[in-house]
């Protein structure tokens, strides 16, 4: 109704210059009378008051009808206009009412509506995929932490059940790798959850650096998998948390050693400027391993998705909780990088940490 009052005001309005602009040129036509040349006939001419009345009162019929054509053209022409905001009114309310996977998909030309609501189903998209992740989420933390909880209750139970044929001794020890267990789902648990609430605390340091120490803590893992460490360690300073960053290095090592070949398997690490993309550093990660696909790949940093899926690794040597991928991209988002995730042509999986550099890096503006 505003836009139509707004049309018709301004149509009126219009014509009410265009006539005024008329009536105001006829005051300037000469008053005098008008005459036949032939004296014979009468003229029966009009004055020039006679024909600014005849003006004013054609104008006010005039004005009348602008103005009933301005409410009927405005309110079609409003109801026309905003018909795709009322089409994102509904999916909104939809949104709210949980239905998010209700897509616009507003067609026509590309103008200001259609970009508005492209944009819509975007956040739709967005909004839906995080719903998910986050139910998913939910549900495989708490299967997760359950897991422990019901493997020493069964241990506990055996032994009271029975205390004199258990093997107290293995019975503790494995207890305590249950133990364990449940510690470190529940540590990585928080770490994810401080990433996503705090931003860390970030300084300048060198990548490098902190990929060697993470070298130097595996070092041990990888001799007893048998996989063979190859490292080409250049500069990259950076902007970040030198603590985070090492566990990024770790997380993407330990998924590389034990997602591997069983026998003469062999991890790549590589760290400098970007040749790709001036003025940043990344860390390379390259294993052997099983054939990958791109589809695979692009679920790996889904929190509790493990290299065979949902299922737990039998070696307890190669067995992780399916979270390290998810913890560097935490990591990744939390220092306004990007973690690329890619199939090796020949088996395995390269993993490339891309972060900005520090301003004076080769390359940097």
């Amino acid at each position: 109704m505003r836009l139509t009052l707004s049309y018709t005001l301004f149509a009126v309005t219009a014509g009410v210059l265009c006539l005024a602009v008329v009536y105001v040129g006829m005051r300037y036509v000469p008053n005098y009378p008008l005459t036949s040349s032939n004296p014979r006939y009468r003229s029966d001419a009009p004055s020039r008051q006679e024909i600014l009345r005849s003006l004013l009162t054609a104008s006010g019929y005039a004005l009348a009808l602008l103005t009933a054509v301005g409410l009927v053209g405005g309110w079609l022409i409003a109801g026309r206009v905003l018909r795709p905001l009322q089409d994102i009114t509904r999916a909104a309310h939809r949104a709210a009412g949980g239905a998010l996977e209700h897509r616009i998909a507003l067609t026509g030309p590309r103008d200001e509506f259609t970009d508005l609501s492209d944009a819509f189903d975007e956040m739709l998209a967005r909004l839906q995929h995080s719903f998910e992740a986050q139910q998913r989420f939910a549900a495989n933390a708490s299967h997760e932490l359950r897991t422990p909880l019901a493997i020493t209750r069964t241990m506990l139970q055996v032994a009271a059940a029975d205390p004199a044929g258990q093997d107290w001794g293995r019975l503790v020890s494995r207890l305590q790798d249950t133990n364990q267990r449940g510690i470190e789902i529940s540590e990585a648990l928080l770490q994810l959850a401080d990433l996503g609430h705090a931003p860390p605390d970030l300084a300048p340091t060198d990548l490098a650096t902190a990929t060697g120490e993470a070298l130097a803590a595996v070092r041990d893992e990888a001799r007893t998998l048998g996989v063979t460490l190859t490292a080409d360690l250049r500069p990259a300073p950076t902007t970040g948390n030198p603590v985070l960053l090492r566990q990024a290095a770790v997380n993407l090592l330990h998924n590389a050693l034990r997602h591997n070949l069983p026998t003469g398997g062999r991890v790549t690490v590589a760290t400098g400027a970007d040749p790709e993309r001036p003025g940043r550093v990344r860390l390379t990660v390259a294993n052997t391993g099983p054939q990958l696909t791109a589809e695979a790949v692009a679920t790996f940093t889904e929190p509790f998705l493990r290299g065979r899926g949902r299922t737990a690794e039998t070696d307890p040597a190669r067995r992780g909780h399916g979270l390290g991928l998810a913890i560097v991209a935490a990591v990744t988002d939390a220092h306004h990088g990007a973690l690329h995730l890619a199939p090796e042509p020949a088996g395995g999986l390269r993993a490339t940490l891309d972060l900005p550099g520090l301003p004076g890096l080769p390359g940097s503006r």
